[in-house]
């Protein structure tokens, strides 16, 4: 496979925040996780709380900033594009999170990153069946990584 185009924005001061190198082996590695051969491309964009709770009402009408949003590209029939979607990342959130979880932020921007790229492949954790295979192949993504098991206490 060859390696993804990320594009990566910030919406916030980068202090505290990944540089796009990590978000590229992030992703990297959670389309290799999946199992996913094709070229791939997304975006990435790093928000504050407020157009994070803006884009959580407008989307999903939820009126919280919440950690990852993912918008799989919806593409017209016929065009063959490597676009697989966009994240949008609250970085408020992953600290908080992360905080709270007693976890090194690093480590949660990886889980949110690739969580929200299984998103853009389509995988879900509304049932919980899917819930159960999207976790343990995020934990596995993620140990092939150095991280622990984001979904074990602490």
């Amino acid at each position: 496979m060859s390696e993804p185009v990320v594009a990566v924005g910030y919406a916030v001061p980068r202090k505290g925040v990944p540089a796009p190198a990590s978000f590229r082996r992030w992703v990297a590695a959670a389309l290799t996780g999946a199992r996913r051969r094709k070229p791939a491309e997304l975006a990435i964009r790093i928000v504050d709380i407020e157009e994070g709770q803006a884009l959580n009402l407008q989307y999903r009408g939820r009126d919280y900033a919440t950690n990852v949003l993912s918008f799989p590209a919806d593409l017209p029939p016929g065009l063959n594009l490597p676009l697989i979607g966009d994240l949008v990342i609250c970085a408020p959130v992953v600290a908080r999170e992360a905080a709270e979880q007693g976890k090194p932020e690093a480590h949660h921007w990886a889980h949110m990153t690739i969580h929200g790229v299984l998103h853009l492949l389509g995988h879900d954790h509304i049932v919980e069946a899917e819930a159960e295979k999207m976790e343990a192949l995020e934990t596995r993504i993620l140990a092939g990584l150095g991280i622990p098991d984001p979904y074990e206490a602490p």
